[in-house]
């Protein structure tokens, strides 16, 4: 292919935020754009233009909240990339691709038993591939685990970014879960960045009732209309509060409160809390938020209620041609979701989503270099 750019312009963290203890003076972290040149491609390998890649809490708390990427700073977060393939393997060059945001190894026991979303020599791009991550023109990557767009229907590429991670993750949970068609389920979170597909996952997949729990009232009122049947608002109410009116609703739907599926999508220590408190008999809890908060259980009720509590990392790449049909075919609609902004204005957008803790609307950057 002609005019292949000889270089790759990033947008670098090449310092995380830091709080010094003892001072407790904070240095503000610092995004710097660069261009490194582009890597000669190894057998198996692309190299992406990058159409959009979707900003996610995870980079941000690479960013602001001391949490260690792998592959040291400086390096180029974002691991939500769509793009198009402009080199390396033929049988990929020109076709418009979504990026796994976890690259498995394929050789370990964990890749050969169906677990390769945690395989432990995972690639995650923003984070360990050396200075390689999504908010960037250009990212080499593996082709082995890309997934295909061929159609559109009507999306922008940049839009489809956040498929990767954003909505391959609840898919990748409901897998964990063992979610069936009738089950009962919670998300806590429904109204998130990664809550609102969890809901609407859940629901295509057959959940008989969805309850989904948040603080904001106007955003549990959209959320009726995306996957959820019923709303529970956590603004001044205490746990006690909140279980008595899951169980309530129950009562009055003729519902069981044992079995039931409860997705923790938050992350927060309150959001944790309150998962463990509404976890009851033969019920399940999949732990997909993540956070730096600890939660005090007793774990002999896990025992009594003959309950379970299950971790949920990432999404196999086997399942994103799955995912994004279900987004394509609208049974997963990102449409009032997502944002698209240049990726100039990264600094700012990290701000304001870092200020708002759940913004309205999930960003996906599109190169603007």
């Amino acid at each position: 292919m002609a005019d292949l750019p000889k270089t790759i312009k990033q947008w670098q963290m090449t310092q995380p935020t830091v709080y010094n203890r003892e001072t407790k003076e904070t240095t503000p972290g610092k995004l710097e754009m660069v261009e490194i040149p582009v890597p000669e491609l190894k057998e198996g390998e692309v190299l992406i233009e990058i159409a959009g890649c979707g900003v996610c809490h995870t980079d941000l708390g690479y960013f602001y909240d001391g949490v260690p990427t792998v592959s040291k700073p400086p390096l180029a977060l974002g691991h939500e990339i769509s793009g198009t393939v402009i080199a390396g393997d033929p049988a990929w060059v020109g076709k418009e691709v979504i990026i796994p945001a976890v690259l498995p190894c394929r050789k370990c026991i964990l890749c050969k038993t169906g677990r390769g979303n945690r395989c432990l020599a995972q690639k995650m791009p923003g984070n360990s591939m050396g200075v390689f991550g999504g908010f960037a023109s250009h990212i080499v990557v593996p082709s082995i685990d890309l997934c295909l767009v061929a159609d559109k229907k009507g999306y922008a590429l940049e839009q489809l970014a956040v498929v990767a991670d954003a909505v391959t993750t609840p898919y990748q949970a409901c897998k964990r879960a063992d979610l069936q068609p009738g089950d009962n389920v919670i998300v806590i979170g429904a109204t998130g960045g990664v809550g609102v597909y969890m809901a609407q996952t859940v629901k295509a997949l057959g959940a008989k009732t969805v309850i989904g729990i948040a603080r904001n009232p106007d955003k549990l009122k959209r959320a009726l209309d995306y996957g959820c049947d019923y709303t529970i608002s956590t603004l001044e109410k205490d746990n006690k509060a909140l279980v008595k009116e899951w169980r309530d609703y129950c009562k009055s739907r003729g519902l069981d409160n044992t079995g039931w599926k409860i997705f923790e999508v938050t992350g927060t220590k309150a959001g944790q809390d309150l998962a463990l408190d509404l976890l009851s008999f033969v019920g399940k809890l999949l732990v997909v938020g993540f956070g730096l908060s600890r939660s005090e259980y007793m774990f002999s009720r896990l025992m009594a209620f003959d309950a379970e509590i299950i971790g949920t990392w990432g999404c196999l790449p086997e399942y994103y041609p799955i995912v994004l049909d279900m987004v394509l075919n609208k049974k997963i609609v990102i449409d009032p979701f997502v944002e698209v902004r240049p990726m100039s204005t990264i600094a700012a957008t990290f701000d304001e989503i870092h200020k708002a803790g759940s913004p309205a609307k999930r960003v996906s950057l599109k190169p603007d270099f």
